[in-house]
Order: C-alpha cells, then structure tokens, then sequence
C-alpha cells in the first residue's frame, strides 16, 4: 500500500506552532493549491489544504515560513474523526509532512515578481 503526498503552494497564514504535553513541537499551517484548470468564467480555483509538522520540521516551519511563502510539501494524507462540541462525529484530513522545501526566498519576495509565477498561474487569484 501506498500513501504519499506531494503538494506544491503557498501559505495562507502563518504556521501556528504549539508544544504537546510531552513538549514535542507540532506546527499547522494551511496552503493554497491551484487547481489545474480554470472554471467556464475563466477564474482559477484553488484548493486550501491543512499541513502538519512535527518536532525539529515543526520548529523550522513556524521559525521561518510564514504567509505567502511558496512551498513544496511532500508527506502522507491522514484522515482523522472527533466529536464536536454538539457530540457529532465529523472527520478531518490533512497533510501530516515529513519535508517541506522553501522554494522561494523571504527577502526577495515582495521585490521580485517572478515568483509569483508566469501571468496565468492563477496565484494572483489566491486570497491573501
């Protein structure tokens, strides 16, 4: 059986790092992903998926991504179920990442306009 996921987006908040009762580092984030296509109006949609890191990669995400970056992040899909505060079963899923790659560079991104990608990579479409 196989289970791996690779994504490549950018984030659309930044990572918000907490510690579990054992003191281990988890950090989530979400990121957009652009859809393949474009809708019957021309628009691009993009889909927003939740990421989690742990331990040392928990640290290095939150000490140094945050909201715009763009990243590729390669892992495993988790689908978990918990109860709401109503006691409903809902389910969650999410990226639980074993390498995350900046692939652009902070100081540079608001001065250089290529990393946004080419005129129709839908990013100036995603909301942040």
């Amino acid at each position: 059986m196989l289970n791996r996921v690779i994504l490549i987006g950018r984030l659309v908040a930044d990572p918000q790092l907490r510690y579990t009762q054992n003191g281990i580092a988890v950090t989530s984030f979400t990121l957009a992903v652009n859809r393949p296509y474009t809708t019957q109006n021309g628009e691009r949609e993009a889909d927003f998926i939740d990421i989690v890191t742990w331990r040392k990669l928990a640290e290095t995400c939150a000490n140094h991504l945050n909201k715009g970056r763009l990243v590729a992040v390669e892992g495993r899909l988790q689908i978990r179920s918990y109860d709401d505060q109503n006691g409903i079963r809902r389910k969650a899923s999410e990226i639980v990442a074993d390498q995350v790659r900046f692939l652009d560079w902070r100081d540079d991104i608001s001065d250089n306009m290529d990393l946004a990608g080419p005129p129709d990579s839908g990013f100036d479409d995603v909301p942040f």
